[in-house]
């Protein structure tokens, strides 16, 4: 049986399966001179590259989306033990 590559590119979307390591990972992430986006160091597709000044606004703006779900915004909840009435219009 053919040994399978373990890292490559599919349809120009990138793969590595190779055993990830701590020093890979870190270095992955952090790329200075590189764009917003960069190779994953371990699975398939892209990850964001925190040197860039405009990964960090992505990772603000998703951490602000994710506070303000937690917030019902003073809408009022029904308890589940209350009989709601339904009405339907024939």
């Amino acid at each position: 049986m053919a040994d399978k590559p373990q890292s490559g590119s599919i349809l120009g979307i990138p793969y590595n399966f190779e055993r990830p390591s701590l020093g890979r990972l870190l270095s992955a992430h952090w790329k200075p001179g590189e764009g917003m986006v960069v190779e994953k160091p371990f699975g398939i597709g892209y990850t964001l590259n925190l040197a860039n000044w405009r990964s960090w606004i992505v990772v603000l703006v998703a951490g602000v989306l994710l506070w303000q779900e937690g917030d019902d915004g003073g809408i009022e909840t029904v308890d589940d033990d209350e009989p709601v009435e339904v009405v339907v219009d024939d």
